[in-house]
């Protein structure tokens, strides 16, 4: 269980050029707010084994400004970012995996990958969708407790994103493990089931829900 107070704040550190000051009169914002002002980044949030927290929010709005605060927090031997796994080449998929044959079908399995043609396939040569669950079995097999995501199912189709959403459900409920993950994609939320839904406004609110309301400290 990790116990997080985050608090990141930011500040306007781009040179005040004449060009830069002659824009900001122009949209009628007064250049001490970019100056002097800073953008605050807070969340405290209790994480429990199988948990998964989802960061969304429009673009620009600070997803992975949190999701590196939360990800700082975590000791280092605990934590591993998903998107950070090399795809390997040059052998199938089933002998990268250190395990006996049966329980290294059962974590593809888990992985959404346990198709024979996959993993008889070079990791390399898998589809976008394939390797994010690829990568998700690996991080399986780290001894990591907390895996981490940013821009979580981005670059692929919202059918394969819904996949990958639903197996990574069910991998946390398996195995304890916990996933922080940040996208700007609501889409997938009915899969996801996420455990704690943190919301990001432009404005810099952190807006924090719980899907068991019991666990919501502002409840207490």
């Amino acid at each position: 269980m990790y116990h997080l107070d985050v608090c990141k704040e930011i500040a306007w550190d781009e040179p005040m050029t004449e060009r830069a000051a002659g824009l900001i009169r122009m949209f009628g914002v007064r250049t001490y707010r970019f100056v002097h002002q800073r953008l605050r980044h807070t969340c405290r949030m209790t994480l429990k084994p199988g948990d998964i927290v989802y960061i969304t929010g429009a673009s620009g709005a600070g997803k992975t400004v949190l999701l590196n605060a939360i990800y700082e927090q975590i000791p280092a031997d605990q934590r591993l970012r998903l998107d950070e796994i090399p795809i390997e080449t040059g052998r199938p998929l089933i002998d990268f995996l250190e395990k006996p044959l049966f329980d290294s079908m059962e974590l593809l399995r888990q992985a959404g990958l346990s198709d024979v043609f996959c993993a008889l396939q070079q990791p390399d040569r898998l589809s976008e969708g394939q390797r994010a669950r690829w990568r998700l079995a690996r991080a399986l097999t780290s001894g990591r407790t907390v895996l981490f995501a940013d821009a979580f199912t981005g670059s692929l189709d919202r059918i394969a994103a819904a996949v990958l959403a639903f197996h990574l459900r069910k991998t946390a409920a398996q195995t304890g493990k916990i996933f922080v993950l940040a996208s700007c994609h609501e889409d997938i939320l009915p899969e996801l089931l996420p455990d704690i839904l943190i919301v990001k406004y432009l404005t810099g609110r952190t807006e924090t829900l719980y899907r068991d309301y019991k666990r919501d400290p502002s409840r207490r």
